[in-house]
C-alpha cells in the first residue's frame, strides 16, 4: 500500500516551515482507495514568493484547521502505507517535524520517485516533477499546489511501476527510516547545532574528527550528512558518535578555518585535504605599442598572476568587469576584434587606447589601480567581517600580502592598535590557496570593511 503525498509549506527557514497545504491519496498498486485533501493553518506568515508560486495567501488560511486538528487522520490514512513524493526526503521531514511538534513520533518507510525515475527513466532531460510530467505527456493542473502535484506524481509513479519490470529497484529505493530519517540519537545532534555560519566536526567512539567542513547553515548540512544515501554515507553515518561546532559569523572565516584545520586534521573522511582549487589566472603583458594587457593563462601555481579562478570563463568575465570599471580597453583585452576600418573599441568607458589616442603610461597606471585593487600585492590590511555576537567582529590579517591570521573583536582599538591586534589574532598558515579564497571573497565585494595598516 503506498500513500502519494505533497506537501506546500509557508517557506522560511529550514526546519521553520509550517504546512500550508496537503494532499495525500491512498494506492494499493492499481486504484486509489482513499484521498485526503486540506489546507492548513500554519499560524505563521507565508513568504512572499511561496504566495507567488502557489497563490495560496494567509487570508485563505485563516479559517483552515491547524495541524493539530488534521494530525490523527494523516496518521490514519498512511498507516501501514509506504509514503511516496517527488523529493519524498523534503515531505517527509516536513511532517516529521510537524508531530515532533506535537509530542508525537511520526515513523513511515519512503519511497522517492526521484530517485525511481533516475533509474527507470535515466534519458529524461530533466527530472524535475513538472519537466518529467511534461515529457511523458501526463496532463497535469494546478501545479504547486498540493493536490496537482499528488496527481501528478501519483500518475508518474504508475508508470514507473510499469517500468520495474524485475520488481527489484523498488525494494532497493525503499528507504528504511534509518537511512532516510534520522535516529534518536542523531536527531538530538542536529537539534544541538545552530542554523548558522561556522565549521562543524563529526567525532568518532574516540573523539577522533573523522570529518570536518563549513557551512551557512550548518544544522542543515549536519541534517543532509545523516540523511545521505550511498556507502560512503553510511559509513559516515555509522561512525560518527558526536558533532561539534565553531560559530564564525563570516563566511570568509569559515573557509579560512575549514582550510587550515583540514591540512592539520587530515580527517579520513574528508576526500583530500586542502588543495590549489583554481585552474586559470589572469597576468599581464605588453604589447608593442607599450599597452599592459590581461590575459588568461591555465595554471596550476599562481606564477605571477595577479588573480586566479576555477575556470577560464569567470577569468573572463573578470576581465570585463575590469575593463568596464576603469575604463580599460575591451579590444586591447581580447574581447572585439581587430577592427580594419581602424574604428576604436565602441566602449563608453575607454579612453582611446586601442586608437593610441590615450598614452601607454596613463593607460597603464590605470591597470594598475585595478590589479592593486583586486590583489593581496603586498598589502598590509585587515579585513573587517561579521562576528559571531551582535557587537563583535572579526578581523582577517594580511601582512605585506600574506594572510597570517584571524580573530574577533568588540572595541575598535582592539585593532587600531598594531600590539593589541597582533595579540587577538589566531596565527594560521597562509599560502596560494588562502591568497584564492580571500581575494575571491573581496571580488564579491562581501567585506563589511577594509583597514589599512602601517608597513
Amino acid at each position: 500500500m503506498y500513500a502519494i503525498l505533497d506537501i506546500e509549506t509557508t517557506g522560511g527557514k529550514y526546519n521553520e516551515e509550517g504546512i500550508t497545504e496537503i494532499a495525500i491519496h491512498k494506492f494499493d498498486g492499481h486504484q486509489v482507495v482513499d484521498q485526503f485533501i486540506s489546507l492548513v493553518n500554519p499560524e505563521k506568515e507565508i513568504q512572499p514568493f511561496v504566495v507567488k508560486l502557489t497563490g495560496i495567501n494567509n487570508k485563505m488560511l485563516r479559517s483552515a484547521p491547524k495541524f493539530h486538528e488534521v494530525a490523527k487522520r494523516i496518521v490514519e490514512i498512511t498507516r501501514d502505507a509506504v509514503l511516496v513524493a517527488h523529493n519524498a526526503q523534503f515531505d517527509y521531514r516536513i511532517l516529521r517535524t510537524e508531530f515532533r511538534r506535537l509530542g508525537y513520533n511520526f515513523e513511515r518507510k519512503t519511497l522517492c520517485t526521484v530517485d525511481l525515475s533516475k533509474t527507470l527513466i535515466p534519458e529524461a532531460d530533466s527530472h524535475s516533477l513538472g519537466k518529467l510530467v511534461r515529457s511523458l505527456g501526463i496532463a497535469v493542473s494546478d501545479r504547486h499546489r498540493a493536490n496537482g502535484d499528488a496527481l501528478a506524481t501519483l500518475k508518474l509513479f504508475k508508470i514507473l511501476l510499469s517500468k520495474d519490470t524485475g520488481k527489484t529497484i523498488l525494494k532497493e529505493t525503499i528507504r528504511k527510516e534509518e537511512h532516510g530519517e534520522l535516529s534518536d540519537r542523531q536527531l538530538d545532534i542536529v537539534e544541538s547545532i545552530p542554523s548558522e555560519t561556522g565549521v562543524y566536526y563529526m567525532h568518532d567512539k574516540d573523539g577522533e574528527i573523522i570529518f570536518l567542513g563549513k557551512s551557512n547553515n550548518m544544522k542543515k548540512r549536519v541534517n543532509q550528512h545523516f540523511t545521505k544515501n550511498g556507502t560512503p554515507g553510511r559509513k559516515l553515518q555509522k561512525a560518527t558518535k558526536k558533532v561539534t561546532y565553531e560559530r564564525t559569523g563570516s563566511e570568509l572565516v569559515a573557509q579560512l578555518k575549514e582550510n587550515e584545520e583540514l591540512r592539520r586534521n587530515r580527517p579520513k573522511f574528508n576526500r583530500k585535504g586542502p588543495t590549489v582549487n583554481f585552474s586559470h589566472g589572469i597576468c599581464t603583458e605588453t604589447d608593442e605599442n607599450g599597452y599592459f594587457i590581461l590575459k588568461i593563462k591555465k595554471i596550476s601555481r599562481k606564477n605571477g598572476s595577479f588573480a586566479a579562478f576555477n575556470s577560464a570563463v569567470a577569468a573572463e568575465n573578470f576581465i570585463r568587469r575590469l575593463s568596464n570599471e576603469f575604463g580599460l580597453c575591451h579590444k586591447l583585452n581580447g574581447h572585439i576584434k581587430p577592427d580594419l576600418n581602424g574604428k576604436g573599441c565602441g566602449s563608453d568607458a575607454c579612453a582611446g587606447a586601442c586608437l593610441q589616442k590615450e598614452s601607454p603610461k596613463k593607460y597603464n597606471q590605470k591597470v594598475f589601480q585595478a590589479i592593486k585593487k583586486y590583489s593581496l600585492g603586498d598589502k598590509n590590511i585587515v579585513i573587517v567581517d561579521k562576528g559571531r555576537e551582535v557587537g563583535e567582529h572579526s578581523a582577517i590579517l594580511v601582512k605585506n600580502g600574506h594572510f597570517k591570521g584571524l580573530g574577533y573583536y568588540d572595541l575598535n582599538h582592539q585593532i587600531n592598535n598594531t600590539h593589541i591586534l597582533e595579540s587577538i589574532i589566531t596565527p594560521m598558515t597562509g599560502n596560494e590557496v588562502t591568497e584564492h579564497i580571500i581575494e575571491t571573497y573581496l571580488r564579491k565585494g562581501k567585506a563589511s570593511k577594509i583597514l589599512q595598516l602601517s608597513a
